[in-house]
C-alpha cells in the first residue's frame, strides 16, 4: 500500500476502524487508477480530535541574528534581492516559509539613502520596528515616519515602499505577512509599480494626525476599507495607554495587561487576516497557561522574561521573537521585579473568529470554559 493510503485505524466507537484485507487492497488500486481513494483510509487523520499544529514552538534570539542580518547589507542590494529580508523560518513550516501556522515574518535591514521599489500583493503585511533612526514608509501615497517600537500596516491591495532617510541610521525592523495562508488559499497576486514609486499625495504622517486621538473621530470621515486608516501606531502613546490602563485593571491572568490594536473606525481588527496587540506584564507577574486556536507570534519590545510553551521554557530579552502555534499550552512572566516587561504580538485571530473556528480553553479546567482575554 502506497503511503498515501496508509490506513489511519482507531479502534474507537464513530471512528474509521477498517481492517486491511487483500481485496481492500485490490480496490484502493482500482480507485487509484481513477484518482480517488476510500475517505475511510484518511478521515481520522484528516478529521483530529483536536487541532495538531505542524509548527514547533521557537525562539529567535535578537542577539544572534543581528550581525548576520547586518551583513547582508555588503552582500545584496535592495534592487537585486527585491527586499532584503533574513526570514524566520520555522522547523515544521519551512515547506511554506512560514515562522508559525500560516504567518511568516523576517527582519528587513536598509542603509541611510536607500529604498525599496513601491509593490502591491494580495498579503497583508506589517512592520514593527526595531532599531535605527530615519525609517519611513509610503502607503498609497501617504508617507509616514517610523520610530523604534512603532507599528505600521501595508494592508492588502496597497501600493507601499519602503526606505531610511539619508539622514538616518542602519534600521532593522520584523516584517509580517499572511504570505502562507494567501498562497493557500491560492489568492495571491504580485504587483510593481510602473514607476518603481509612488506619489505622496497627502501631508507627511496625515493618518496619525488624522485618526490617532483615541476616542475621537475625524468629523465627515468616510472609510470603508476593511483596514484600519491609522497605518501607524506609535510607541509613546500605546505604551503610556498601557501604564494608564494597568492602574485601573487586575488584567488578564492568561495575558496580563492587554490592549489589541484597532481600527478606529469600526473598533474592529486592524486587518482583515491579521490582529495584533501589545501587553504589559507587570514586574514579578507571571499569567496563567492556556491556549486557543490560531498562531501568535512575539516580539519583546522591552524589558525580559520568559514563556513556557507547550511544556518548554524560553528565556526573552529585549528584540527576541518567538512563537506560539495554534492550540498549544503557554503562559508568560517578567524576570524583574522592579521594571515591567512589554511584548508586541500579531496573528491569524481575525480569521479565525471571522470564520467561527476560535475557541480558547484555560489549562487545568476541563470544563473547557473559555477566559477573555
Amino acid at each position: 500500500m502506497t503511503a498515501r493510503r496508509e490506513n489511519h485505524r482507531e479502534n474507537v466507537a464513530g471512528r474509521a476502524n477498517v481492517e486491511d484485507t487483500a481485496e481492500l487492497h485490490a480496490y484502493y488500486d482500482e480507485l487509484e487508477r481513477l484518482q480517488a481513494a476510500p475517505l475511510w483510509t484518511v478521515a481520522n487523520k484528516i478529521e483530529p480530535w483536536q487541532p495538531q499544529s505542524a509548527s514547533v514552538p521557537m525562539l529567535w534570539r535578537y542577539r544572534d541574528l543581528r550581525d548576520h542580518v547586518l551583513r547582508s547589507l555588503d552582500l545584496v542590494t535592495p534592487e537585486k534581492a527585491g527586499r532584503r529580508v533574513i526570514y524566520l523560518d520555522n522547523p515544521g513550516r519551512r515547506d511554506v516559509a512560514a515562522a508559525v501556522g500560516w504567518l511568516y515574518s523576517g527582519l528587513q535591514v536598509m542603509r541611510p539613502g536607500e529604498s525599496a521599489s513601491a509593490h502591491a500583493h494580495s498579503a497583508s503585511a506589517l512592520r514593527f520596528i526595531m532599531e535605527g533612526s530615519g525609517a519611513y514608509t509610503v502607503v498609497d501615497g501617504h508617507r509616514i515616519t517610523l520610530g523604534r517600537n512603532d507599528f505600521v500596516l501595508t494592508p492588502n491591495g496597497t501600493w507601499h515602499e519602503h526606505g531610511v532617510d539619508a539622514s538616518g541610521t542602519d534600521c532593522i525592523w520584523q516584517d509580517g505577512l499572511d504570505i502562507p495562508l494567501v498562497n493557500a488559499l491560492e489568492a495571491n497576486f504580485y504587483a510593481v509599480h510602473p514607476d518603481l514609486k509612488q506619489a505622496v499625495g497627502h501631508p507627511v504622517d496625515d493618518v496619525t494626525k488624522s485618526w490617532g486621538h483615541p476616542g475621537l473621530l475625524p468629523d465627515g470621515a468616510d472609510w470603508s476599507k476593511p483596514y484600519s486608516p491609522l497605518l501607524k501606531y506609535e510607541w509613546a502613546p500605546t505604551y503610556e495607554a498601557l501604564t494608564r490602563y494597568a492602574a485601573a485593571t487586575d488584567g488578564s491572568p492568561f495575558d496580563g495587561v492587554l490592549l489589541n490594536y484597532v481600527n478606529p473606525s469600526n473598533g474592529g481588527p486592524v486587518m482583515a487576516t491579521i490582529g495584533a496587540a501589545m501587553q504589559m506584564l507587570r514586574p514579578g507577574e507571571r499569567t496563567r497557561a492556556h491556549r486557543h486556536t490560531g498562531s501568535v507570534l512575539y516580539q519583546a519590545a522591552k524589558g525580559s522574561g520568559y514563556s513556557i510553551i507547550g511544556g518548554r521554557r524560553f528565556d526573552w530579552q529585549e528584540r527576541d521573537i518567538f512563537c506560539v502555534p495554534s492550540w498549544t499550552w503557554h503562559e508568560h512572566a517578567n524576570a524583574s521585579d522592579a521594571e515591567d516587561a512589554c511584548l508586541f504580538s500579531f496573528n491569524d485571530l481575525p480569521v479565525m473568529r471571522a470564520l467561527g473556528l476560535y475557541r480558547e480553553e484555560a489549562f487545568g479546567d476541563n470544563g473547557g470554559h473559555q477566559p477573555q482575554s
